[in-house]
């Protein structure tokens, strides 16, 4: 875990090098003009925080009166305690076989469901909370300064600032009127056995520390601590939290940290913060719809993922680096569900360009392929690799509900990443060396364990669909869903495809010819939409949309097929029929995705808006249930898990641009409402960098940049109306416009009327 700490310092010395030698000028640019964050105190609990991070160390501010706190993160604090001895005797995919066949419910319980029920760990573990407590100073508002991710307490004179350095794992707060500050122990450590943590202070270079010292699991200890320098009436305070994985006695090192960060001062930490983050809002892209309200919580979102992820840093779990600060765990284990939750919190970086991000996940899923390749060897019993449902930090399988945690389908969908990652970078080297080991691996384990039918077909010998029947014996289907056919058909297509771009046309024949023994998708007969397997229509709300990844996020039907185009709009259909009592937040921004993909914007907004009003929080953290009392769910409670904060970024992403099936497509879903409309930089597949404006409901232009050399199909975005384009070269072929580009070059049209 040391490996975190060592990237993001490497990261740091090359920032300060780059600002010492004026190199990296995009790092200097002024950053868009941004929404920010302002909350009325007090803020009463935790998860209406304002949320400071760096990928590795996160923090929440919150708090009322004269009292301020900040709830503190680290990305690779974790209990790693195995609850169940999973790739053992008893405990493997050939045993989950056997006890659904006999229908032994209470065994199948006992073994994959009650290790994550009843046994604390493993678990995220929080990492603590400072409080500041004031003297005359009442806290009147929270603000979160997007542009330089700087968090503000205001009160009625004066105000107090900080911030978590981008480049380093240290905080500092400019505190007026700080009366004093402490240190306190979660209370929740108390679940998993732990020891009380131990406290100590002194003073080093005349500025008084003071630390606690918490042992955990497995010989992990981790220090929580804080420094302070007065400044007049102001005190300067640091923070951090190390371990003992950084390197030595975790206060001896946090001290040294907290140390260097108080006498390098507010201003001078600062420094290389503001460019990383001036580098980053400028590297990213942007989006301007016409409603204030959505657009401050797209600009939030988009700030997550600066916040959130990070190269070098663990991959963001359900909470990222802002885990439950109370009484209980965090909800869920605070763990890595591959069965939606990881796969949709990075979907969006794709488009958004928030390649830190997504690096920062397909890094640490390659870091793990070994340990995939051993779970594959010792739970399913097959060479290649497989990655388990619900997992902790260090990849070993949780468990609970077994039908899903422990699919061997899940982990295609993690290996969609790495494909896309290809499919918008064109990144050669990185299909060679990353994407297509990594998936090939996946798919060969996947391919041992399908046998074959009496009719030659290649079928899993379970299958299931998240979350339908929920842990019931139910839950284990008669035949195979659409689901799991979905990957399998996808996984690989994708392998074909990216064997033959590598030149390997033997090895893409088999991929296809192995895809070419699965059974087709299920269709229903009676409505010609997809239901979850055989026999077992969609016909009841649901919050997982499991049935339909054909149509989003896979792709494999499209509404560019005329018989295809029935089924995705009858699966539609069919979502919004059976109404969204058993939805949660995320549901409504996935949907609005689904209904973008099918060409309908106007409900594809109204979706977006539903889950803005009901399923955010007033800092705009996504929570499960319904918030608004309006009766959208029926779920009600509160949950944090951020990935129905990214889908609905990528929901809008979807609305305003789309290059599946090697074309793309600007506005594709804009609702009638949205008249003025424009996005910049947005990534499109084969490497294309897209900015386009919308004025008064119609397109006025289009630039369109290749990062490698490439042929573009650009399905009309004018309407048929006379376009003037920066080059020659450029034919109408159909519906499309097609020119080739070189790498670095770029196709610009507008509207003709254009002054």
């Amino acid at each position: 875990m040391a490996f975190y700490v060592r990237a993001l310092r490497r990261r740091a010395i090359w920032l300060a090098g780059t600002a010492i030698l004026g190199i990296a000028p995009m790092a200097t640019a002024q950053p868009r003009t941004l929404s920010d964050l302002r909350l009325v105190a007090p803020i009463s609990t935790w998860d209406e925080a304002v949320p400071l991070g760096n990928g590795l160390f996160g923090g929440l501010l919150w708090g009322g009166a004269n009292r301020v706190n900040l709830s503190l993160d680290r990305g690779d604090l974790w209990d790693l305690r195995p609850a169940a001895p999973f790739g053992s005797a008893g405990y493997r995919w050939s045993d989950i076989i056997r006890l659904v066949s006999e229908n032994k419910s209470d065994s199948l319980h006992v073994r994959f469901d009650d290790p994550y029920d009843n046994i604390a760990h493993p678990t995220k573990l929080p990492g603590g909370r400072v409080v500041f407590t004031l003297g005359a100073s009442t806290a009147r508002s929270f603000a979160l300064n997007l542009a330089r991710a700087e968090g503000v307490v205001s009160f009625g004179t004066g105000s107090m600032e900080g911030f978590f350095s981008a480049v380093d794992s240290v905080a500092l707060f400019r505190v007026p009127d700080l009366e004093s500050v402490a240190i306190v122990r979660p209370m929740s450590l108390d679940k998993l056995g732990y020891l009380g943590a131990t406290y100590g202070s002194d003073s080093l270079h005349g500025r008084r520390m003071q630390w606690m010292l918490q042992q955990a699991a497995q010989g992990l200890a981790y220090a929580v601590v804080l420094g302070e320098r007065r400044q007049g009436s102001t005190s300067l305070v640091a923070v951090t939290i190390a371990t003992n994985a950084d390197g030595g006695d975790p206060v001896h090192v946090a001290r040294r940290r907290i140390d260097r960060a108080l006498r390098m001062g507010y201003v001078g930490v600062f420094r290389t913060h503001r460019v990383w983050w001036d580098r980053y809002w400028s590297s990213t892209s942007s989006v301007s719809v016409p409603d204030t309200a959505l657009q401050s919580h797209l600009d939030f979102v988009q700030y997550l993922y600066g916040a959130g992820a990070r190269r070098g840093a663990p991959p963001m779990p359900l909470q990222g680096v802002w885990t439950a600060d109370g009484a209980s765990l965090p909800p869920w284990k605070g763990d890595l569900h591959n069965d939606l939750n990881t796969q949709t919190t990075y979907l969006a970086a794709h488009v958004a360009g928030a390649d830190d991000a997504m690096v920062g996940w397909l890094d640490y899923n390659w870091r793990l392929l070994p340990r995939y390749r051993r779970f594959a060897r010792e739970f399913y019993g097959v060479d290649g690799a497989a990655i388990p449902g619900v997992m902790a930090l260090d990849g070993s399988p949780l468990g609970g509900w077994g039908q899903y945690s422990l699919s061997p389908t899940m982990g295609l969908w993690v290996a969609q990443s790495f494909h896309l990652h290809w499919a918008y970078t064109r990144d050669t080297k990185f299909l060679r060396e990353r994407a297509y080991p990594f998936v090939s691996a996946l798919g060969t384990a996947i391919t041992a364990l399908l046998v074959r039918g009496a009719d030659g077909q290649r079928r899993l010998p379970l299958s299931t669909s998240p979350e339908i029947f929920d842990n019931s014996m139910r839950a284990w289907l008669p035949s195979m869903s659409n689901f799991d056919l979905s990957l399998l058909h996808w996984v690989y297509g994708a392998l074909s495809e990216m064997a033959l771009a590598l030149g390997d046309a033997a090895a893409a024949d088999r991929w296809r010819a192995t895809g070419a023994q699965l059974e087709p998708l299920v269709i229903d007969r009676a409505t010609g939409a997809l239901p979850f397997a055989f026999g077992l229509a969609y016909d009841a709300s649901h919050r997982h949309f499991s049935h339909a990844m054909a149509i989003h996020p896979l792709g494999l039907l499209t509404i560019e097929r005329p018989a295809d185009s029935v089924v995705v709009q009858r699966t539609v259909d069919q979502l919004g029929q059976y109404g969204s009592d058993q939805w949660v937040g995320y549901s409504f921004a996935w949907h609005s995705a689904m209904l973008a993909r099918a060409g309908r914007g106007e409900e594809a907004l109204t979706q977006l808006e539903v889950y803005r009003r009901a399923f955010i929080l007033r800092n705009g953290f996504h929570a499960n249930g319904d918030q608004s009392g309006l009766g959208f769910s029926k779920f009600r409670y509160r949950p944090v898990t951020l990935e129905g904060n990214f889908l609905a970024l990528h929901a809008v992403h979807e609305m305003l641009l789309q290059s599946w099936g090697g074309v793309v497509r600007v506005f594709p879903a804009v609702s009638d409402g949205w008249r003025d409309v424009s996005f910049r930089d947005l990534r499109a597949e084969g490497g294309f960098r897209v900015t386009a404006s919308r004025v008064g409901g119609r397109t006025t232009h289009v630039r369109i940049g290749a990062r490698v050399a490439a042929s573009l199909r650009l399905r009309d975005p004018f309407k048929g109306g006379q376009v003037r384009w920066n080059r020659s070269g450029v034919r109408r072929d159909g519906r499309d416009y097609v020119v080739g580009l070189r790498q670095g070059e770029s196709l610009e049209g507008w509207i003709d009327d254009r002054p």
